[in-house]
């Protein structure tokens, strides 16, 4: 059900070097032990432009409540109007879909593609 994470490609350095990938820094500890405090993201913002997320996927999103600050969580469930419930991996150190409800489809960045080395 969970995609695994890879790590980054030549193929997708070379996307982040034509501006097809966003990369993101890691900062809290609510998807570890997957990703911890420095590791860096690769983020397809292209990857949701015509579906849904499916379940098991890892998003980046925006916080529905403090639109600057971007999470990183996995999707858990799709509503049939496209909110999202999302949840991080350590559940200890989450704040996700369970203290701050459903994210829109609109406030979903794009997809984790991989991790960058």
């Amino acid at each position: 059900m969970f995609e695994e994470l890879k790590d980054s490609s030549y193929w997708e350095l070379l996307l982040l070097l034509l501006g097809r990938r966003w990369r993101f820094r890691v900062k809290g500890l609510s998807m570890s032990p997957l990703l911890k405090p420095g590791d860096e993201i690769l983020v397809n913002p292209g990857a949701y432009r015509n579906r849904l997320p499916y379940p098991g996927e890892m998003v980046v999103a925006r916080h529905p409540y403090q639109t600057k600050l971007r999470l990183v969580k996995r999707v858990v469930l799709v509503l049939e109007d496209g909110c999202c419930f999302l949840k991080g991996e350590n559940l200890a150190e989450s704040t996700d879909s369970r203290s701050f409800g459903l994210v829109a489809p609109e406030q979903i960045l794009g997809k984790v593609t991989s991790r960058f080395r």
